[in-house]
C-alpha cells in the first residue's frame, strides 16, 4: 500500500509517498481502507516546526477491511470515521474502535472528515463558554474547518451577533455567507463592539486583541495548538475568564456526552443547520500541497486528501 512519509532533510520537501506493508490490526483496532483523510492544523504545525519524523495522524473515513481482537460493534464492510493517531496519510490505516463512529448512509467519506472532528470541537468549545441566549460571539480562524462550524453553532444557538475574525479581507464574503453578522481582520485596530464570548482557534499574537474584544464578564475559550500568552491585567479589568478546551478530554472522560454530541451533529447536518465546507480535495500523493494551502491561510474550510485519486 502507499502512504506518506515525513522526514527532515533540510530542504523544502519533507513529505514523500512510499510503499509500506499493510498494517495488522491489533487488539481493539480496525483496519480501514481510507476514502478521505482530513488534514489537521496540529499535524501541519508539527511538520512545519521540523519535529522529529513520525506518523502523520489525522481524521480518516472509509470502510473497515479487518478487525482486531476484542473489537465489538464494528465489522468488515462498515463505513466509519474517526481520529487516527498512527499513519493516517495512507491507503489503509489503523483506527482504535473507541475513536470510531459510523457514517450514515446518506453521507460521503468527505462529508464525514469535514464534519465530525471539526464539528465536535466547534460544539465543545462553544459549550465550554457557557453560552446564554442573546450573547454576542466572536470566532477567530472563522474560515477554517472548525471556525466555519463554530460560526454556525453560534448562529443556531441564539447568538445576538456573530463576529468572524479572519486573516485577510478576501475571506469576508465566505464567512458572511455562513452567517457572520460582522467581519474583522486580525490587524484591525479595533474589533468593534465588545462580545460576550470569543472562540479562539489561533492563539499566539491573536490572543491579545481577542481578550480586549471581551465585554465585562466575557469568556474566551482557547482550543488552538498555537500557544501564546495572555495579560492577566486585561482579564482583571474586564472580570473576564479564559477556558481551555480539549476534545480528547470529552471523548475519554465523558463518553456519554461525546456520543450525544455525535448524534446531534449528524442530525444538524441532515436538516442543513450545519453545512461543512471543503476547501480542496487533493490526491494523497500531493500531501505537501495540502499542507501549503493551510500554512498560507488560503483554505476556506476543510482540506481533504483522497487516497484513491493518487
Amino acid at each position: 500500500m502507499r502512504r506518506v512519509r515525513y522526514e527532515v532533510n533540510g530542504g523544502p520537501e519533507v513529505l514523500f509517498i512510499e510503499e509500506a506493508p499493510v498494517p495488522e490490526p491489533g487488539p481493539g483496532e480496525l483496519l480501514v481502507r481510507t476514502e478521505a483523510v482530513g488534514v489537521t492544523l496540529p499535524v501541519v504545525r508539527k511538520v512545519r516546526g521540523g519535529a522529529e519524523p513520525g506518523p502523520l495522524g489525522g481524521e480518516i473515513a472509509g470502510t473497515v477491511a479487518a478487525v482486531g481482537e476484542g473489537v465489538t460493534g464494528f465489522g468488515v464492510g462498515d463505513r466509519v470515521t474517526g481520529l487516527c493517531f498512527s499513519h493516517a496519510y495512507a491507503e489503509l490505516a489503523l483506527l482504535h474502535h473507541t475513536m470510531a463512529s459510523r457514517i450514515p448512509d446518506r453521507a460521503t467519506a468527505v462529508d464525514a472528515v469535514a464534519l465530525v472532528r471539526s464539528g465536535l470541537v466547534a460544539r465543545g468549545a462553544y459549550e465550554a463558554a457557557r453560552p446564554n441566549p442573546g450573547d454576542a460571539v466572536l470566532v477567530t480562524a472563522a474560515a477554517s474547518a472548525v471556525g466555519t462550524l463554530a460560526l454556525q453553532y453560534a448562529k443556531a444557538g441564539g447568538a445576538s451577533r456573530v463576529v468572524a475574525a479572519i486573516s485577510s479581507a478576501d475571506k469576508a464574503e465566505f464567512v458572511r455567507a455562513l452567517g457572520a453578522d460582522e467581519v474583522v481582520l486580525y490587524g484591525d485596530e479595533s474589533w468593534g463592539d465588545p462580545v460576550d464570548i470569543v472562540i479562539d482557534g489561533v492563539g499566539g499574537e491573536v490572543l491579545g486583541p481577542a481578550v480586549r474584544a471581551l465585554a465585562p464578564g466575557g469568556r474566551l475559550v482557547a482550543f488552538s495548538s498555537g500557544g501564546g500568552t495572555i495579560d492577566a491585567y486585561e482579564l482583571l479589568v474586564r472580570g473576564a475568564s479564559v477556558i481551555g478546551f480539549q476534545m480528547a478530554a470529552i471523548a475519554r472522560g465523558k463518553p456519554e456526552v461525546y456520543a450525544r454530541w455525535l448524534d446531534d451533529l449528524w442530525e444538524l447536518h441532515r436538516d442543513n443547520t450545519l453545512r461543512p465546507r471543503v476547501s480542496a480535495e487533493i490526491p494523497l500523493a500531493e500531501a505537501a500541497r495540502a499542507h501549503e494551502l493551510i500554512e498560507s491561510r488560503r483554505n476556506l474550510g476543510k482540506v481533504v486528501l483522497l487516497p484513491e485519486a493518487s
